[in-house]
C-alpha cells in the first residue's frame, strides 16, 4: 500500500503540470511561423523556436496571446496536455493576398481590374478617432473635406464640383445595405467610426453593378465575425471642448453572436457657432442557422445636431477665421437629423457553386435645418433593397462565374421651407410631399480566358423619377405638382486584368457613368424647381499596375485614367445666398494616381519591429472643355474646387513593447474655387502625429493609451471651401495647431 502511495506522490506532479505543444502556423499557407510571442497570464513569456512550435507545462486549460508583427494579435484555449495547431491571420499582405469583394467578387486585389483602395480599422486609427476625414485623405484620387464638424463633402476624382454640402454623386454601401438614399443624398455623418471595420473605395464609374454615380462607390462595414466575449471602452478628448467615449459588448451564441455599441462625441468647434453633439446606437447579430446560411441584422439610431458657421470673405477671415459669418448665429444655422436604421441580410449556399446574397433595409428620419435664409422641415420615410446570384461553372473549358441581380430604392419625404426669425420656423413659404425612386438591375461575367487573364463584362439598366407635389405655395397662392421620369439608361463596362507573375499584375478598363441629379438640386431652398436640369453622363478609360516586391515589404499601385464628363452639373450662388444648379457642358479629366509603400524594417525579435514609409501622389489634370455661361467662355479653365497635385508621406513605428507612432505629411496644391479661376486656396502642408502604447494585460485584458496633434506646421488653410460664392464668401477656416489624448480598455469573459 506504501508502494501505491508513494508512486501516486511521485507522478501527481507530472499531472499536475502535463505538457503542452502549441504549434502556430501562417492561416493562408500552414507553414510555420517561428518567433512568435506568447503571453499565459501576466508573467510568462514564451517564442516559438524555428519550427514555429511552443512547449508550456500547464495544470489546468488556459488562455494564450500570440503576437508577431506581421501578424494579426490572436487569443485561444490551450488544453492542458497534446498538441494544438494556433492559425493566425496575416496583418500586413501582399497584393495577391488582399482579398476585396468589390464588384460583388472576392478576389485578391492583385487581380482586380479596377482603382480600388482600402481603409483599414488600423489606418482609421493612426488619427484622432472622431472623423473618417484624415484616413480618406491618405489615399490617391480621395478627398473627404469638413467645412465644420460631422458637415462633410467627399470628393473622388473632383467629384465634389456638385456638392455644396452633403456627399452626392457618390454611392455608398454599409454592410451591403444602399446607404445612399433614393434621392441621391448620403447621411455620411450619421455614422460613428465605431460602426465601421473596413472600407472599400472604387474610384470612378462603377455603374456597371452599382447604379448612378459619376464619382465611385464606398462601402463599408462594421464587424462581421464575433468570435469572443467581450467588454470594451474607449474615451478620448481635445482642443476646443471635444470629448468622445463609446461602450461596446459583443456576446458569443451558439451559432453567432450579438454586439451592442453606444457612442457619444461633441465638441464645441474652433470656430464660433461650430458645435457638435453626435449619439449613435448599433446592435448587431449575426447567425449561422445550418452550414449554407448565413443571417446579419442590424439596428442604427443616430442623433446627430451640428451648428453650420457659413463661409468668410478674405477681409474676414484675415480679421478673425474664427468668427462665424454675420447672421448664423443669429438665425441658429444648423442641422438636427434624427434617423432610424433596421437592415436584414441573408446570404444562401445553394451548391457549393451557386449562391445568393440578398439586403433589406427601412429607414426613418426627422431632419431640421434652420439658415440664414430660411428655415427646412423634413420628415422622410424610405426603404429599398439589393439581390445577387453568383454562379461558378464553364464555357466550354474556360472557368466563368456569372453574377445578376437588382436594386430598388424608395422615399416619401414631407417636407416643408419656412421662414427664419431669430432661429425659429416662421410663415410657411411651400409645403410639397416628395416620391423619389431609384431602380437597376445588373448583370456581370468573369472570364478566366488563361490561368493569367481574367476578362470581365458589365452591364445595369437604370431607371428613377421625381414625383414632387405642392401643397402650399405663399407665392402663387395655388397648389401645383412636376414630375420628371429620367429615360432609362444602359451602363456597361469592360474590364482585363493581366497577371505578369505571381505578385504584378496589369488591369485596363473601359466603363461608363451616369448620375441624375438630386432633389437638393431640382428643388432648391428659395421654391424653384428644375426639371431641366439634365443627368451627368460620362466614360470612363483606366489602366493599371499593381506589384509586390521583396516577400510583401514592398507594394505598388499605380492607375492613369481619362474621364470625359458631359453636362457636368456645377453650383452657383444667386444674390440672396441660395446655392443653384446648372449643367456645365463638358470636363476632360486626365489623371495619375499611384501609392507605394516599403518596410525598412520588419523584424520580431528586435526592438522597433516594423519601420513603414507610405508615399502617395494624386495628379488631377481636370478642365472645362465646353462651359459657356452668362456670356462668359470658361473652356480651358481647370475644374473648380480641385487641387492639380497632391501628395502623401506616411512614417508607421511599431516597437516590441507596444509603443507606435504615426507621422503623416500631406501637400495640397492650390485650388480654384470658382470657375472663372479668379479666387484660389493657397497651397498648404498639413502634418499629423500620433503615438501610444498598447499591450495585452495577461490573456483577457487590453489596454491602449494615445495622444495625438494635428496640424503641427499651424497652416491656416480651408478644410473645404464654398465654391462659386457669392459675394466673395469662400473660406471656411479649418483648425490651427491641436491637440487631442485618451484611452481604450477591453476585457474578455
Amino acid at each position: 500500500m506504501k508502494k501505491y502511495l508513494l508512486a501516486i506522490i511521485l507522478f501527481l506532479p507530472l499531472v499536475l503540470h502535463a505538457q503542452t505543444i502549441v504549434q502556430l502556423a501562417d492561416s493562408k499557407t500552414g507553414e510555420p511561423i517561428p518567433y512568435v510571442f506568447a503571453k499565459l497570464g501576466s508573467q510568462r513569456t514564451f517564442v516559438s523556436d524555428e519550427q514555429g512550435r511552443i512547449e508550456v507545462s500547464l495544470t489546468q486549460p488556459e488562455e494564450m496571446v500570440f503576437t508577431h508583427v506581421a501578424f494579426q494579435t490572436t487569443s485561444a484555449q490551450v488544453p492542458i496536455a497534446g498538441e494544438i495547431t494556433i492559425r493566425l491571420e496575416r496583418s500586413d499582405n501582399t497584393l495577391s493576398e488582399v482579398v476585396v469583394s468589390s464588384f460583388e467578387s472576392e478576389r485578391p486585389l492583385l487581380t482586380q481590374a479596377a482603382a480600388i483602395v482600402r481603409v483599414t480599422e488600423s489606418e482609421l486609427s493612426r488619427f484622432n478617432e472622431t472623423s473618417v476625414v484624415h484616413a480618406f485623405n491618405t489615399k490617391p484620387g480621395v478627398r473627404v473635406e469638413e467645412r465644420a464638424p460631422a458637415s462633410y463633402r467627399i470628393s473622388i476624382r473632383g467629384s465634389s464640383l456638385r456638392s455644396p454640402f452633403g456627399v452626392r454623386n457618390i454611392k455608398v454601401y454599409w454592410n451591403d445595405i444602399p446607404f445612399t438614399g433614393a434621392d441621391g443624398t448620403t447621411p455620411l455623418n450619421l455614422l460613428d467610426l465605431s460602426n465601421i471595420e473596413n472600407t472599400e473605395i472604387i474610384k470612378g464609374p462603377a455603374g456597371s453593378i452599382y447604379g448612378a454615380g459619376n464619382g465611385g462607390v464606398i462601402s463599408f462595414s462594421s464587424k462581421q465575425q464575433i468570435d469572443e466575449n467581450r467588454i470594451s471602452a474607449d474615451f478620448s478628448a481635445g482642443d476646443f471642448g471635444l470629448i468622445r467615449y463609446r461602450l461596446g459588448v459583443q456576446q458569443q451564441l451558439e451559432n453567432g453572436g450579438i454586439s451592442v455599441s453606444y457612442a457619444k462625441q461633441k465638441a464645441d468647434g474652433y470656430r464660433d457657432h461650430t458645435a457638435m453633439d453626435r449619439e449613435v446606437f448599433q446592435m448587431a447579430g449575426i447567425f449561422r442557422p445550418s452550414e449554407k446560411q448565413r443571417i446579419n441584422t442590424q439596428v442604427l439610431y443616430s442623433d446627430l445636431f451640428y451648428q453650420l458657421p457659413g463661409a468668410l470673405t478674405e477681409a474676414q477671415r484675415a480679421d478673425n477665421p474664427r468668427q462665424a459669418r454675420p447672421g448664423s448665429a443669429a438665425q441658429n444655422a444648423s442641422i438636427a437629423q434624427k434617423s432610424l436604421y433596421g437592415t436584414l441580410g441573408h446570404e444562401y449556399l445553394f451548391s457549393p457553386k451557386t449562391s445568393n446574397k440578398t439586403s433589406l433595409y427601412v429607414n426613418t428620419t426627422d431632419f431640421e435645418n434652420p439658415f440664414n435664409l430660411d428655415y427646412k422641415k423634413e420628415t422622410q420615410f424610405s426603404y429599398g433593397g439589393r439581390t445577387s446570384f453568383t454562379h461558378n461553372g464553364t464555357l466550354g473549358s474556360i472557368p466563368i462565374r456569372v453574377i445578376g441581380g437588382g436594386e430598388y430604392q424608395f422615399a416619401k419625404t414631407a417636407a416643408q421651407n419656412f421662414g427664419n426669425r431669430n432661429g425659429l420656423a416662421d410663415t410657411i413659404r411651400f409645403s410639397d410631399d416628395l416620391i423619389t425612386s431609384t431602380a437597376f438591375l445588373f448583370q456581370q461575367v468573369e472570364a478566366e480566358l488563361t490561368d493569367r487573364l481574367l476578362l470581365t463584362l458589365g452591364l445595369s439598366e437604370n431607371f428613377s423619377k421625381i414625383d414632387i407635389a405642392r401643397n402650399i405655395d405663399a407665392a402663387r397662392g395655388i397648389p401645383s405638382s412636376a414630375q420628371r421620369t429620367f429615360d432609362p439608361v444602359i451602363i456597361p463596362r469592360v474590364a482585363l486584368s493581366a497577371r505578369l507573375s505571381e505578385s504584378s499584375a496589369l488591369h485596363g478598363s473601359i466603363s461608363s457613368g451616369f448620375s441624375p441629379p438630386t432633389i437638393d438640386e431640382v428643388r432648391t431652398n428659395e421654391g424653384s424647381i428644375n426639371l431641366d436640369l439634365e443627368a451627368e453622363k460620362g466614360i470612363n478609360y483606366e489602366l493599371g499596375y499593381r506589384s509586390s516586391y521583396a516577400n510583401g515589404l514592398v507594394n505598388l499601385d499605380v492607375t492613369a485614367f481619362y474621364f470625359r464628363l458631359d453636362e457636368a452639373i456645377t453650383t452657383f450662388t444667386n444674390e440672396q445666398g441660395v446655392v443653384l444648379f446648372r449643367n456645365a457642358g463638358a470636363t476632360d479629366q486626365k489623371g495619375l494616381e499611384g501609392q507605394i509603400d516599403y518596410a525598412l524594417i520588419r523584424n520580431q525579435l528586435s526592438f522597433v519591429q516594423e519601420l513603414k514609409l507610405t508615399h502617395a501622389y494624386t495628379g488631377h489634370y481636370f478642365t472645362f472643355s465646353n462651359f459657356v455661361s452668362g456670356g462668359n467662355d470658361f473652356s480651358g479653365n481647370r475644374l473648380t474646387g480641385v487641387s492639380p497635385h497632391t501628395l502623401i508621406n506616411k512614417v508607421d513605428i511599431r516597437t516590441r513593447i507596444g509603443i507606435y507612432a504615426n507621422l503623416t505629411h500631406q501637400f495640397v496644391d492650390d485650388i480654384p474655387l470658382n470657375d472663372a479661376n479668379t479666387i484660389y486656396q493657397e497651397a498648404y502642408h498639413l502634418v499629423n502625429f500620433r503615438m501610444g502604447w498598447r499591450s495585452n494585460l495577461g490573456a483577457r485584458w487590453d489596454l491602449e493609451v494615445f495622444a495625438g496633434a494635428e496640424n503641427l506646421l499651424n497652416e491656416s488653410y480651408s478644410l473645404g471651401n464654398d465654391l462659386n460664392a457669392f459675394g466673395g464668401r469662400f473660406y471656411q477656416p479649418a483648425a490651427p495647431r491641436n491637440y487631442y489624448g485618451g484611452i481604450k480598455i477591453g476585457m474578455k469573459y
